[in-house]
């Protein structure tokens, strides 16, 4: 596929224009629910967390998230040039933005997003194993349409709600019905945690989570029936050691 020059792209300049808000030199992170902060701080192997209390009366992350200052559409791209492309020259610039500037960027099919959108509605949180080196590493996901947000599970057992984020996406919807395109956009919040490549692979596997009705019930099961919930399966589902 040819790809586009990158005019129709604003400037990293005019992206970064309105700063957020800090919190320690990092952006102020949004309040993850507080499922975890009666677990034992003494940090159980993965596999304990069917222990872990049934999950309910969750507060709400939106009005949290708000001093994270998702970046609007209009200050990545020139959104009236946009619409004069195809999906596939739109996908193509979006793609060849992102590439070594830090950001994730990623896009999908308007019925996918819809399904994603419906299933995380009622099942907002995971635990996902990121391999890393000669081990993997568990990351915890809460997820609120159209943003998901990734920390840590050991930071979020010992943090609870003041936990920081590694990585937060937003699901772009303005092209999703005249282009039956979602733009997708991942920003690393520490990279000592996360590289470009592991934020990626962490994007596909919480999206394929939720979008393949196989894995989808491990999902369901985590967030509707914790006592019979095993890590060990998501392990098994994802090809990786059981440790």
């Amino acid at each position: 596929m040819r790809r586009l020059p990158l005019r129709l792209l604003r400037s990293a300049a005019s992206a970064l224009r309105g700063p957020a808000a800090t919190h320690g030199g990092f952006p102020a992170t949004p309040a993850l629910h507080p499922a975890a902060a009666a677990a034992t701080l003494s940090s159980p192997s993965p596999a304990d967390l069917s222990r872990w209390p049934q999950r309910r009366g969750y507060s709400q992350f939106a009005s949290g998230f708000t001093p994270l200052k998702p970046k609007p559409l209009g200050s990545i791209i020139d959104v009236e040039r946009a619409k004069g492309l195809s999906p596939e020259h739109l996908v193509a610039a979006w793609d060849d933005y992102h590439l070594g500037r830090g950001h994730i960027g990623a896009s999908m099919k308007t019925k996918l997003y819809h399904l994603l959108e419906q299933r995380s509605s009622t099942c907002r949180h995971f635990v996902i194993p990121l391999w890393k080196g000669s081990g993997y590493t568990t990351m915890f996901m809460q997820v609120q349409m159209p943003y998901m947000i990734f920390t840590g599970l050991e930071d979020y057992k010992a943090r609870g709600t003041q936990a920081s984020p590694y990585y937060t996406v937003t699901h772009y919807t303005e092209f999703a019905e005249t282009k039956d395109t979602v733009l997708i956009r991942g920003d690393v919040v520490f990279t000592s945690k996360l590289t470009d490549s592991e934020a990626k692979t962490l994007l596909e596997t919480a999206h394929s989570f939720y979008l393949n009705d196989v894995r989808y019930r491990l999902v369901e099961r985590f967030n509707k029936e914790a006592h019979e919930f095993e890590f060990r399966d998501v392990l098994q589902v994802l090809d990786m050691p059981t440790m």
